[in-house]
C-alpha cells in the first residue's frame, strides 16, 4: 500500500509499524532527521485511513540541524510515542499529537525502547535509552533528576547502538564492542554478558516472543542469529545476500524482516519445535 500523505521534508530516519489488537488496524509511525513525527493508520486491506492520521512538528530547541532520529511506540498504548533526536540530545514523548514530556540525555541517543514490565506501576512509564556508552532508564512519572532512574556505563569509547526489552522486563544492549549484555533493572545488575558474540558491530536486538530466554542479534554483516542468552550459545542463524541495512521483529510474533545492501528483503518465520 502507498500512504496518501506523508509530507516529510527531510530524510526519514526511523519507521515503526504496530498492530492494534482486536481491531485489525495497523499503525505506521515515521520520523525524519528534524524529528517531525507522522503517524498513519491503515486498515486490513492496506487502505490509508484519513481521519486517524496525525502529525507533530519537530522540536529542535534552536539547534536547527538534522541528525539521526529514533521512534518507538508504547507496547500497551499505541497512541504514546517517544521520539529521539540525536543532535539535540533529547527524547520527546507524545500522547497522539499532544507533547507530554521532554527528557534530556547526557550523550547522543542512538536507540530507545519502552520497557514492557518492571513490576512496579504502569507498564508504559519506563523508557530505556542508549546514549553513547551508557544505558539510561527513565520513568516518565518521576520529576527528580529529570526523570532518570539509573545509568549503567559500558566500555568507555564503545557506543551502544541497540536496546530492547523482554516481556519479563529484562533489558538487552549491544553495540560497537560486539557484546550483548542483559540487565535486570530491578537490581541494576547484569544477568548475562556475551563478549564478542558477533564479528562486527551489533545494530539490532529483539527478544523472542515465543520464549524470552532467547534473543535475536543482528550485526552489520550478513548474519542474524538466535541465542539462548543465559547460556551464551547460538541456536540457529540465517543470512542475507549482503550486509544488513535494517532489521526488525513483529512485536507479538517471531517474524523477522531484514533489508540488505543489495536491495533484497529477507523474511523469516520462526516457530517453536513441534509446531
Amino acid at each position: 500500500s502507498l500512504l496518501k500523505r506523508c509530507p516529510h521534508r527531510s530524510e526519514i530516519q526511523s519507521i515503526v509499524l504496530a498492530e492494534i489488537e482486536s481491531t485489525g488496524y495497523l499503525v505506521l509511525g515515521s520520523v525524519d532527521a528534524y524529528g517531525h513525527l507522522i503517524v498513519s493508520k491503515l486498515d486490513a486491506s492496506g487502505k490509508d485511513v484519513d481521519k486517524i492520521t496525525y502529525s507533530v512538528l519537530a522540536r529542535d530547541f534552536g539547534v536547527g540541524e538534522g541528525s539521526w532520529s529514533g521512534l518507538c511506540f508504547s507496547p500497551t498504548q499505541w497512541s504514546m510515542a517517544a521520539v529521539a533526536q540525536s543532535f539535540c540530545k533529547s527524547i520527546d514523548v507524545y500522547d497522539q499529537d499532544i507533547h507530554f514530556r521532554t527528557l534530556r540525555t547526557l550523550w547522543y541517543p542512538s536507540s530507545l525502547s519502552f520497557v514492557q514490565n518492571l513490576g512496579h506501576g504502569s507498564e508504559t512509564s519506563i523508557l530505556a535509552i542508549t546514549e553513547g556508552c551508557q544505558l539510561s532508564v527513565w520513568d516518565l512519572r518521576m520529576k527528580e533528576n529529570g526523570g532518570c532512574l539509573h545509568r549503567i556505563c559500558g566500555s568507555v569509547g564503545d557506543v551502544f547502538y541497540a536496546v530492547c526489552s523482554s516481556s519479563t522486563g529484562n533489558i538487552a544492549v549491544g553495540g560497537a564492542d560486539r557484546t550483548v549484555t542483559i540487565y535486570d533493572p530491578r537490581r541494576w545488575s547484569a544477568l548475562s554478558r556475551w563478549v564478542h558474540c558477533s564479528k562486527y558491530e551489533i545494530t539490532g536486538l529483539a527478544f523472542s516472543s515465543l520464549d524470552s530466554d532467547y534473543i535475536y542479534v543482528q550485526g552489520v554483516d550478513y548474519e542474524v542469529f538466535c541465542s539462548k542468552w543465559q547460556e551464551s550459545s547460538k541456536v540457529f542463524k540465517f543470512r542475507g545476500d549482503s550486509n544488513w541495512l535494517g532489521f526488525s521483529k513483529c512485536s507479538n510474533r517471531d517474524i523477522l524482516g531484514g533489508w540488505c545492501d543489495s536491495g533484497s528483503i529477507f523474511v523469516a518465520d520462526v516457530v517453536a519445535k513441534g509446531q
